[in-house]
């Protein structure tokens, strides 16, 4: 079953990347399956005969379709004939490998941060763990129900067309969740640095907590036109299957001006409002420190260490680590849209360099839902211990387990 999802995956692809198939065709092209790709296409050539008058064809049910599986020969010479690219194969294995970490290392993450015993704050750790719920919806979305769904689970109930624009909808929901809250918890950090007054009212657990339900239910609110872009591709026996971007979609000017709202707020916008606060908050700790060190060197005569400095080194570390692998892991995106925007163009075959760069900017924009528990690691002293503790603890149980044994064996001698 594995190698035949595979197969699927690499005849979607040729159907795709080289433009025998386009996404003004089938919308939502990466959600679809090989079989649907096959089926769309072969009544698109078969309209394209009936209306040169060389067939007489119509399909009205699921017996006008053609077949929903190829044989094992058929794909294998399709695939010898046209080739796969080596940045499909990297996909097929990067994508499951990312799914695994990512579900894990953010599960571990909002267990460990909601016991509080990581020597955070309790602002800090709501933000954190807000952060690695979204990042985990993300990862479940985009990454498990998208890239691997279609390449392993090919036709299935997810490929019904309400469910498959639900699906549709929460990939951009989950990622929008996710980048604006690294824009709030950088904000947070922002006026815990710079802003003494509106500190001690804005820094707030309760606050964090208000600030995370007020991104969440506007990120969604502003996704959800994506789930109305979408219709079936055709109807079989009264069901729905799959989704077809409306026509509409692409002429009508207010979907293309909500297209250009939604790509400029995610992720353009974040991008540079967390570079422009990060330039301010180290702007803000270079002064801060040297006029901190001149007066205690004024006032003692030496220069010892400042302990509100060393207090602050821990959040100072977290703040630009988390913003940085965020600014670097969407650059690429971020640059690569611009760019799309300025030519225009949109569609590129496999052998292309953009379709190349497309997927690497993908790769590395889901990349940023995993690294944030990594960085915990790397930075935060109590982070590891916890973890270390929550290694253990299922060993200690069967080690407990085996001595309880132990005891019930001695009792019975």
């Amino acid at each position: 079953m594995v190698m035949e999802g595979v197969v699927d995956s690499a005849i979607k692809r040729l159907l795709l990347t080289n433009i025998i198939l386009t996404d003004a065709q089938f919308g939502f092209c990466q959600d679809q399956s090989a079989p649907g790709l096959i089926i769309v296409l072969a009544q698109t050539w078969t309209k394209e005969m009936i209306s040169r008058g060389e067939s007489s064809l119509q399909c009205t049910s699921s017996e006008c379709l053609p077949e929903r599986r190829l044989s094992d020969q058929q794909k294998s010479l399709l695939l010898t004939e046209m080739g796969y690219p080596v940045i499909f194969l990297i996909e097929d294995v990067y994508y499951p490998i990312l799914a695994a970490v990512g579900v894990s290392v953010n599960l571990v993450a909002i267990v460990i941060l909601s016991r509080g015993k990581c020597g955070l704050s309790k602002c800090i750790t709501r933000y954190l763990v807000g952060m690695a719920v979204a990042d985990l919806l993300v990862v479940i979305t985009d990454v498990i129900l998208r890239s691997i769904r279609w390449t392993y689970f090919p036709v299935s109930f997810l490929d019904i067309t309400p469910v498959c624009c639900l699906i549709y909808f929460l990939i951009f929901a989950a990622t929008e969740i996710s980048v604006w809250l690294t824009v709030a918890f950088t904000f947070d950090r922002f006026v815990v640095i710079c802003c003494e007054k509106l500190k001690t009212k804005y820094c707030t657990e309760r606050t964090a907590a208000v600030v995370l339900g007020t991104v969440s239910v506007l990120s969604c609110f502003e996704s959800l036109p994506w789930y109305f872009t979408l219709k079936p591709a055709f109807i079989i026996d009264n069901v729905h299957w799959f989704c077809v971007t409306k026509q509409g979609f692409h002429t009508s000017p207010a979907w293309t001006a909500y297209d250009m709202f939604h790509r400029i707020l995610t992720p353009c916008l974040p991008f540079c409002l967390i570079l422009l606060l990060n330039v301010l908050t180290v702007r803000r700790i270079l002064v801060s420190s040297r006029v901190r060190r001149e007066l205690r060197v004024r006032s003692n005569g030496e220069n010892h260490k400042d302990p509100e400095m060393e207090k602050r080194k821990k959040s100072i570390i977290l703040l630009f680590s988390i913003s940085g692998s965020f600014i670097l892991l969407w650059v690429t995106q971020v640059v690569f849209y611009i760019h799309k925007r300025i030519t225009n163009i949109y569609s590129y075959s496999a052998s292309d360099l953009g379709y190349v760069t497309e997927s690497t900017a993908g790769m590395l924009q889901v990349l940023s839902s995993c690294t944030n528990t990594c960085i915990y690691v790397l930075t935060q002293t109590k982070f590891r211990e916890e973890l270390k503790n929550a290694m253990k603890y299922p060993l200690i149980l069967i080690v407990k387990l085996v001595n309880f044994l132990k005891e019930l064996q001695g009792l019975k001698h």
